[in-house]
C-alpha cells in the first residue's frame, strides 16, 4: 500500500510540475502571432510584401544570435531560471505594442518577442527532459507543440475579434491580441516560479566554439538544416496563406486572415494526434507520411484557385508540419545525450530559417506573385523528404 501511495504521489507531483511547463509551451506559441500581426501592420502602413515580411524575419533573426549563448547560460544558472528570463522578455515585448503601432514600435516589439522566444525554445525543451523519460520524450514534446499550437491558432481569431468587435478594446483594435497574451505571460511567470523542479547536473561548461563544432557531426547538421526548413515553412505559410487568397480571390484581409486559423487548426490537430501515434509508430514512417502531405499541399497551392482547394492545401501543410520539429529535436537530443544544452541551442538556432524563408518569399512574391513564395517553401519540403531517409528509428 505504501509503495502504491508513493507512486500515486509521484504521478500527482509530476502532473503539478507539467501544468506550468505546458503553460510555458502555450506562451512559446505567442511567436506565431507575427504572421497575423505583420499582415495587419502591412495593411495599416501600406507596406510591400518584402517590407512586411521583414517583421517575421526580424523575429527569427534573434534565434541565430541568442540560441547557442542560451545553451551556455543554462549550464550556469539552470534551465528553469533561463525559462523564467525568457518569459519576462516575452511579457515586455507584448506590452510595447499596446503603447502604439508605428513602424519603429513594432520593430522593437517583434525584436524582443524574437529574443524571448529564442531563449524560451532553447531552454524549455531540455527542461522537459527533467520530468519525462527518454522513451517518451518525442511524444511529450509533441504534446507541448500541441499546446503551443493552441496559442498560434487563437492569434488570428483574437486579432480579427479585436479589429471588428464592438466590445471595448480601449482603442487597441487588433492589437488587443498583445494585451491578452501579455496577461498569460505574467501568469506563466508566476506559476513556473512557484513550481519546484529538480534539475539534473548541468552539462559540462562549454564555449561558443565547442557548441558550433557539434555541427561537424553530419547527423546534427542534417537536423539543424531540417529545423531551418520546418520553421521556414511554418512562418511562410502563416504569413503567405492569407495573401494567396487575397491575390487569387480578392477577399479582404479580415476574411482571408482566417486561412491562418485553418493552418493552425490542422497543426493543432496534428500535434494532438502525433502525441499518441509517436508512442507506437516508427518516427521514420510517421515523418515520411507528414512530409508527403506537405509536398502534395505545395502542389495544390501552386495550381489551385478555389477557396476550398486552397484551404485543403493549407490544412495539409499544417497537419504535415505539426510534428516535424518534435521528431527532429528529439532525434538530435538522443543522438548526443551528453550535450543536451548545446544541442538544444544549435537546434533552436536553426529557427533562423524563419528569417531566411520569409525574406526569400517576399522578394519572390514581389517578382512573380505568391506562386513564387510557394515555390520557395517547396524547396524546404524537398529537403525534409531527403532528411526522412536519414532518420534513425529510436524512440
Amino acid at each position: 500500500m505504501e509503495n502504491n501511495y508513493n507512486l500515486v504521489t509521484d504521478k500527482k507531483g509530476q502532473l503539478m510540475q507539467m501544468i506550468p511547463v505546458m503553460l510555458c509551451f502555450f506562451a512559446m506559441g505567442f511567436v506565431d502571432l507575427v504572421g497575423t500581426a505583420s499582415n495587419y501592420v502591412q495593411k495599416d502602413l501600406g507596406l510591400t510584401d518584402s517590407q512586411a515580411n521583414l517583421f517575421p524575419s526580424l523575429v527569427f533573426f534573434w534565434f541565430l544570435i541568442f540560441s547557442v549563448p542560451t545553451g551556455m547560460l543554462m549550464n550556469k544558472i539552470g534551465r528553469k531560471k533561463t525559462v523564467l528570463i525568457s518569459l519576462i522578455v516575452t511579457a515586455v515585448s507584448l506590452i510595447i505594442p499596446v503603447t502604439g503601432d508605428s513602424y519603429n514600435v513594432m520593430l522593437i516589439a517583434f525584436s524582443l518577442l524574437g529574443i524571448g522566444n529564442a531563449i524560451m525554445q532553447t531552454s524549455l525543451n531540455p527542461l522537459v527532459t527533467n520530468l519525462i523519460s527518454g522513451d517518451k520524450l518525442a511524444s511529450t514534446l509533441t504534446f507541448g507543440q500541441f499546446v503551443k499550437a493552441i496559442a498560434s491558432f487563437l492569434a488570428p481569431i483574437l486579432a480579427a475579434w479585436g479589429a471588428t468587435t464592438y466590445f471595448p478594446t480601449f482603442g487597441l483594435g487588433w492589437r488587443a491580441l498583445f494585451a491578452i497574451y501579455a496577461v498569460v505571460s505574467f501568469l506563466s511567470i508566476s506559476l513556473l516560479a512557484a513550481t519546484p523542479i529538480q534539475e539534473e547536473r548541468p552539462d559540462k561548461a562549454s564555449g561558443m566554439g565547442e557548441c558550433i563544432k557539434l555541427l561537424g557531426r553530419p547527423f546534427i547538421l542534417l537536423c539543424f538544416l531540417g529545423i531551418m526548413c520546418h520553421v521556414g515553412i511554418d512562418v511562410g505559410t502563416n504569413t503567405t496563406a492569407p495573401k494567396i487568397i487575397m491575390e487569387r480571390l480578392a477577399l479582404p484581409l479580415e476574411e482571408a486572415g482566417l486561412a491562418t486559423g485553418i493552418y493552425f487548426i490542422f497543426r493543432t490537430a496534428g500535434c494532438f494526434l502525433g502525441a499518441f501515434l509517436l508512442r507506437s509508430m516508427s518516427p521514420k514512417l510517421f515523418f515520411g507520411i507528414s512530409v508527403i502531405m506537405m509536398l502534395v499541399a505545395m502542389a495544390m497551392l501552386l495550381v489551385c484557385d478555389t477557396l476550398t482547394m486552397i484551404y485543403i492545401g493549407i490544412g495539409l501543410i499544417g497537419f504535415g508540419n505539426s510534428n516535424v520539429f518534435s521528431v527532429i529535436f528529439s532525434q538530435a537530443l538522443v543522438y548526443s545525450p551528453n550535450e543536451k544544452n548545446e544541442v538544444s541551442g544549435l537546434m533552436i538556432m536553426g529557427l533562423f530559417g524563419g528569417t531566411i524563408f520569409p525574406l526569400a518569399m517576399g522578394y519572390a512574391a514581389d517578382a512573380v506573385g505568391q506562386i513564387g513564395a510557394v515555390a520557395v517553401m517547396t524547396v524546404g519540403v524537398i529537403y525534409l523528404l531527403y532528411y526522412t531517409l536519414k532518420i534513425k528509428n529510436i524512440k
